[in-house]
């Protein structure tokens, strides 16, 4: 695995280096102290896996980068790494385009989880109020994506978190959902759009967004961004944690 960190500050680059490449002996970390040097590593080398970008950089803004970066390598994971850990920040960073959202203060164990759970296609949030700036608990919420439908994959995920030692709760089934709308949620934590998912499914965009609203309105959010962070959180960990997946 090979990761591009991003980051200013000499210190946290060197001590996030020494952490990621102790991850395991194939693990290869290249520091980069700012946006430009980013850029310029980049355009040489296109052969990262993985890119961890901090959001507060001297010579640009974290969030411009990330906007930029999934532009130019829309294949390339970007995780956000950050001192912040408001639910504002968190939300915006997933909506342009994030595989994730790791707090600074977050351990070590969290960290290496996260990143193994984003380099297996997966999302990683932080627990938190959606809504709110309020200060999340320090545990991980986790959740990875996939295209099976939810309802089909419901038992797998439960055996799975209680074999890594998780205790879920009712979660998806207390949705409801119909065999259809599972479908679309399973598409729309994916991130494909409208479009994409009606053509997968063979109906028209018009139902497509009938279904996407009825979701929207059984998690108790107001876009599919709220929906990938509820859904991460849905799973939970005694006594505060939520783990989710979807395979």
């Amino acid at each position: 695995m090979r990761v591009l960190l991003i980051d200013d500050h000499p210190l946290i680059l060197a001590a996030l280096q020494t952490v990621i490449q102790g991850l395991g002996d194939d693990v290869q970390v290249l520091g980069a102290d700012s946006a430009a040097q980013a850029r310029d590593t980049l355009k040489v080398r296109q052969d990262f896996d993985l890119v961890l970008l901090d959001l507060n950089l001297g010579d640009a803004s974290g969030f411009d980068v990330l906007e930029e970066f999934r532009a130019q390598y829309p294949s390339l994971p970007v995780v956000v790494i950050s001192a912040s850990d408001r639910a504002s920040d968190v939300i915006r960073a997933i909506d342009q385009g994030a595989m994730g959202f790791i707090p600074k203060r977050t351990g070590n164990d969290v960290l290496a989880q996260a990143l193994k759970l984003v380099m297996s296609g997966g999302i990683y949030v932080p627990p938190m109020s959606l809504g709110s700036d309020a200060t999340p608990e320090p545990e991980p919420a986790l959740m990875t994506e996939g295209a099976a439908p939810v309802n089909a994959k419901l038992h797998q995920v439960q055996a799975l978190a209680s074999q890594a030692g998780y205790q879920t709760t009712a979660g998806l089934e207390s949705l409801q959902l119909t065999p259809r709308q599972t479908d679309v949620l399973a598409l729309l934590l994916q991130g494909k759009p409208n479009k994409i998912i009606a053509r997968e499914l063979g109906v028209s965009v018009e139902t497509i967004k009938d279904h996407v609203a009825a979701v929207l309105k059984a998690l108790g959010v107001s876009s599919r961004t709220q929906a990938v962070l509820a859904v991460g959180q849905m799973v939970q960990r005694q006594p505060s944690a939520a783990f989710n997946t979807f395979r």
